[in-house]
């Protein structure tokens, strides 16, 4: 029996988490009253329920019930009963910015700001935060890839350590990408832009790939940089960060930095204990065939 608390700040996703977990056999119930949580913990994990596993959605919906959240979890813990809490978050620009988009009332702003509204919930959340067992942060995430996390995590029962990577390529002509954790410039390798036959073609193409490539210098900068950012991923961890993002730029942010992104993401890709993803931000700007 598996039992799931699918918590977090509204418009980070729980919904999204629900259905998906639904979609992977789970009996899913969204925003039951906190006190009769439970009583609905011991009906369907007694061991005489034909359900196996359990999503249970709780959220700020629930109000001043939130405040008797962590006396029923102590209960329950009592009782001999495991549970695991999923903790969805995203930045507060992140919200502001979905609430917006969707001309959604946030349910603390009554009428105000959607910003006050979102530190008051992060504060009365702050508790279910500190005690999740998986902390996903879905500020950079589109709904498939939010989808390919909780399957990591529910039912390919891969290693999960709550860190999501990103690694974007960029041009350093259009500015550095303003959330980025490290920052690595390629423009000491060769430019393919001033090989006629490469000059309109990408780093998602081979033949930019194989020329930028068969520099040792290329070669070197990569095991030397994917060395690093192996070490320091365990660290990041332990800190508790959850998000990282690593920028590589030269000049355009369509050849090398594409190159050299690419070939770091094909090594992080398969280790299964974090997620990682892929953004190259300038690829397609100025684009002249």
């Amino acid at each position: 029996m598996r039992f799931i608390i699918v918590t977090g700040m509204s418009g980070a996703g729980k919904t999204t988490a629900l259905k998906v977990l639904e979609d992977l056999g789970y009996f899913c119930v969204d925003n039951l009253p906190i006190p009769l949580m439970d009583k609905f913990a011991e009906l369907t994990l007694n061991g005489n329920s034909d359900i196996e596993r359990v999503a249970l959605g709780i959220d700020i919906r629930n109000g001043k019930n939130l405040a008797m959240m962590e006396s029923i979890l102590e209960g329950i813990t009592m009782k001999h009963i495991k549970y695991e809490i999923l903790f969805l978050d995203a930045s507060d620009e992140c919200l502001i910015k979905r609430f917006k988009e969707t001309r959604r009332n946030h349910p603390l702003a009554e009428g105000g700001r959607v910003e006050d509204g979102i530190q008051t919930e992060r504060q009365m959340l702050c508790f279910l935060r500190r005690q999740a067992n998986w902390l996903v942060d879905t500020s950079r995430l589109l709904t498939r890839e939010l989808r390919g996390q909780l399957e990591k995590i529910f039912s390919k029962g891969e290693e999960y350590s709550n860190l999501y990577i990103t690694i974007v390529s960029f041009g350093f002509k259009y500015g550095i990408p303003i959330d980025s954790d490290l920052v690595f410039d390629v423009r000491f390798l060769p430019n393919p832009y001033y090989i006629d036959e490469l000059k309109y073609k990408t780093g998602n193409d081979k033949e930019v790939q194989d020329y930028v490539m068969a520099f040792d210098a290329a070669k070197e900068f990569l095991s030397k940089l994917s060395d690093m950012i192996r070490f320091l991923i365990p660290n990041f961890i332990q800190e508790g960060k959850n998000q990282l993002v690593i920028s590589i730029g030269c000049t355009g942010g369509k050849h090398r930095s594409v190159t050299i992104a690419n070939a770091l993401f094909s090594i992080l890709n398969d280790k299964g204990k974090y997620g990682v993803k892929i953004e190259h931000r300038d690829i397609e700007k100025d684009s002249k065939h």
